[in-house]
């Protein structure tokens, strides 16, 4: 149960950091970074069947290719909701 939410804690880091690039904010590289591998790793849940975790790496390559590159406002948005919502359904 505890690792549920810390799972889901992480999908809410996630989100938070698409949500500041899609304000444009400014963004620690480190925080980005973190959230980049974070994210990675959970997304190879989907090798134990975990259809979920594809959204996991999806988010990952996008907020990779932010660091490069200025991503349309769909490519940011479409995960930061994915990410918060699975972030708060972990918690209930």
């Amino acid at each position: 149960m505890v690792l549920v939410k810390i799972l889901g804690t992480i999908d809410l880091a996630a989100a938070i950091a698409f949500l500041m690039l899609a304000f444009s904010l400014n963004v620690f590289t480190q925080f980005l970074l973190f959230c980049i591998g974070l994210l990675f790793i959970k997304g190879l849940f989907v090798f134990t069947g975990d259809i979920l975790s594809i959204i996991d790496l999806f988010s990952s390559l996008m907020l990779l290719l932010a660091l490069f590159f200025s991503l349309p406002a769909i490519l940011l948005w479409i995960p930061a909701f994915l990410l918060l919502a699975k972030g708060l359904v972990s918690f209930l």
